[in-house]
């Protein structure tokens, strides 16, 4: 099987190019991040906050998170509700990045994850697939953009799905989650030492697109 890891900070175009390139290539596209997202919405629907003052093994316990490809699509299940529009908020983003930092959390879906690449052709996005979750990868990108940038098309996603929000706190989040995803003990943001930078700073999201596949299809053809 091969597996395509793309690691990248939040808001770089990760899963949308990630998407489009698998789809091209025929492989499945796994969004990790949603994984983290699902975990966190039972958190936040228990009454928790970014702090998580609670006993996270006995929350894991009633968590059962499920990934479904529907049309080729990834759903997310927790409990067997499908979360996969609940889990697209700001405050869902901010919680992901809080739960990804705790260990029995990363335990808890790691397994999940490697079973997919074991099984499947998959391309894989998250920050941490191609150092901790697939580092035997057959190929690893990390995907940047600037801040400006990653903020612009974020607040332009919410805006369209009718969200009120705010461009300077949007811009704020992203910094606060850049720093707490690249400083966690637990497998921080960072390039695996044999990953291929891919900036998407400038490109429309075709061209993006466009330019992964073509490095892919370079590399393993």
């Amino acid at each position: 099987m091969i597996s395509i890891a793309l690691d990248g900070p939040a808001g770089a175009g990760k899963s949308t190019v990630a998407k489009g390139a698998a789809k091209a290539l025929g492989f499945i596209y796994v969004d990790t991040g949603a994984l983290y997202r699902t975990v966190g919405l039972k958190f936040m629907r228990e009454g928790y906050d970014t702090n998580l003052d609670c006993d996270i093994d006995a929350i894991l316990k009633t968590i059962e998170v499920d990934i479904k490809f529907i049309d080729g699509t990834q759903h997310v299940f927790l409990n067997g509700e499908d979360v996969s529009e609940a889990i697209r908020t700001p405050e869902a983003s901010m919680m992901a990045s809080a739960v990804s930092a705790k260990p029995p959390v990363r335990a808890f879906l790691l397994e999940m994850q490697r079973k997919l690449a074991r099984e499947n052709n998959v391309l894989m996005d998250g920050r941490d697939i191609g150092t901790v979750v697939l580092p035997n990868a057959t190929l690893k990108f990390f995907v940047t953009a600037s801040v400006e940038e990653r903020a612009t098309r974020r607040y332009k996603e919410l805006k369209e799905k009718g969200m009120d929000v705010n461009y300077e706190d949007i811009y704020s989040d992203i910094e606060t989650r850049d720093y707490n995803d690249s400083h966690r003990e637990i497998a921080p943001l960072k390039p695996a030492e044999d990953s291929i930078m891919f900036d998407t700073t400038g490109n429309t999201l075709q061209e993006s697109i466009d330019n992964l596949i073509k490095a892919i299809k370079e590399r393993i053809n």
